[in-house]
């Protein structure tokens, strides 16, 4: 059966175009610094941030735990969103890989205010840890795809400096946001001291995330890459594709927008589906499924014997997301069969 796979942009594969241009890329000995494509990748990614450097690593999960980690020291505190990637989706790497603890905070649409921050942030007494390190993620998958506002942004990393906390951004879908508002990438990034930003999501990459910082900064995120395992090698063929997805698949996002505005329109009418139209801003969609009367994998499960796939969101919830692989004639259909399915 050829499904219709709504489950995260992450399933997209690379075109025969990205896949024509990993095969003639030029390679050498990444862990030297001998690679010239994946050298041409971390220039280009650091211009778009402007930032001074930048470093390719394997997955956006790294990107953020060696930026975490280079920020903190054992026993530091980092503040995030409750339902923030780094808290939820790391298989728990702030504790295990850093020796640090997460103070949650919860957001409104996945953001939250400096004044909140502000009753977080620990007395600098020596018996509580040190708060250390403020995550912000743009777009906030758990919280459906959602834009973090530039002036809380801006709000956020003027209180940050004068407390010497350190801000980091998982940008990982900050292509979309940058879509989504006309916002250049690096007024974003201009707000902390370490961003993380993902290849292969949206932009269809097979492999890859990219951090940028200070030149110091990467020079310690390389020695900490090292030791979590991420020193590749002859990279080039797979930097290759993050730079062909830079220059052709991000002036393409405002598509996946679209198909996710119309999806959601059309599941708010299902019957017992609940959708925060407002949250929907960029290409994911949260469903809360608690008065259909049926637990969430009993309707996947349905949907998937018709041929669509989404994945469990929350709690009680479904998530579907849109991305170059799904053109908007199955976005259609796959409404269509959601609605028979459930209706």
């Amino acid at each position: 059966m050829d499904y219709i796979d709504l489950r995260s942009d992450t399933v997209t594969k690379p075109s025969a175009a990205m896949r024509e241009a990993m095969a003639h890329a030029d390679v050498g000995d990444d862990v030297f610094g001998e690679d010239p494509t994946v050298n041409r990748l971390q220039e280009r990614v650091a211009a778009l941030l402007g930032k001074e450097a930048a470093l390719y690593v394997a997955s956006g999960s790294m990107g953020n735990q060696t930026c975490i980690k280079v920020h903190t020291q054992p026993g530091d505190e980092v503040v995030c969103e409750k339902g923030a990637h780094v808290f939820n989706y790391e298989t728990g790497g702030i504790a295990f890989l850093s020796g640090a603890q997460v103070h949650a905070i919860e957001g409104h649409h996945g953001a939250f205010t400096v004044d909140q921050i502000k009753r977080a942030v620990r007395p600098n007494v020596y018996y509580m840890p040190k708060t250390r390190l403020i995550c912000l993620e743009n777009t906030h998958n758990r919280a459906g795809g959602t834009i973090y506002p530039l002036d809380l942004i801006r709000e956020i990393s003027t209180y940050a400096r004068s407390q010497n906390i350190r801000l980091h951004l998982d940008g990982a879908r900050l292509w979309n946001a940058c879509a989504a508002t006309g916002t250049a990438p690096a007024e974003y990034a201009s707000h902390f001291d370490s961003v993380s930003v993902c290849l292969s999501k949206g932009l269809g990459a097979p492999v890859g995330s990219v951090i940028a910082g200070s030149r110091a900064f990467i020079d310690e995120a390389r020695h900490v890459r090292k030791i979590f395992g991420g020193g590749m090698r002859q990279a080039g063929v797979l930097a290759a594709a993050g730079l062909f997805a830079l220059e052709h698949n991000v002036a393409r996002l405002g598509e996946d927008h679209e198909k996710a505005a119309y999806l959601a329109r059309e599941l708010a009418l299902v019957k017992g589906f609940d959708i925060d139209l407002e949250s929907v801003q960029t290409n994911i969609i949260i469903i809360s499924a608690e008065r259909s009367g049926r637990m969430p994998e009993e309707i996947l499960s349905a949907l998937r014997a018709k041929g669509v796939l989404l994945t469990l969101g929350n709690y009680m919830g479904i998530r579907a997301v849109t991305h170059l692989d799904v053109s908007m004639e199955e976005v259609k259909r796959a409404a269509r069969i959601i609605r028979e399915t459930m209706n």
